[in-house]
């Protein structure tokens, strides 16, 4: 039984909803550096962040499911599917960290001075098509 990483995440929460989702279908999941990256988030990036591991022989079938997640629309409260409001794509990023705005990026810079985790970033969706980034406060849904 050969184990590989079938995808990294940034917090422990991300991988267990990833890891119910495959041993719901059958595939054997394993989660590692959860423990560390808790406790720390900082360490994240020492340890290569939290780590979802499977059987070699399950990976195609677990690529297929996580392909099939990805192509899932995002929906508003509403149930009407996001679109990007420059394409009118369905393909986007959630919860994309942006900097584009001057708190945002005094954030990363006071961050990088002090050695510290950003404690500023705005949560937007961003098109995988045109890379607009947006928010659905500012659409009119």
């Amino acid at each position: 039984m050969e184990l590989i990483t079938l995808k990294v995440f940034n917090t422990a929460i991300e991988a267990y909803i990833l890891k119910n989702k495959l041993e719901g279908e059958g595939i054997v999941c394993y989660i590692l550096d959860e423990n560390i990256v808790t406790l720390n988030p900082l360490l994240n990036f020492a340890v290569g962040g939290v780590r979802l591991q499977i059987n070699k022989v399950d990976l195609d079938k677990a690529k297929d499911i996580i392909a099939e997640i990805d192509d899932q629309p995002y929906t508003n409260d509403e149930d009407a599917i996001i679109e990007c409001p420059k394409c009118s794509s369905h393909s986007l990023y959630s919860d994309f960290k942006s900097i584009k705005d001057p708190k945002g990026f005094l954030a990363m810079v006071l961050a990088f001075l002090t050695t510290t985790f950003p404690i500023y970033s705005k949560s937007v969706y961003k098109c995988k098509d045109c890379n607009t980034e947006f928010s659905l406060a500012k659409l009119d849904l």
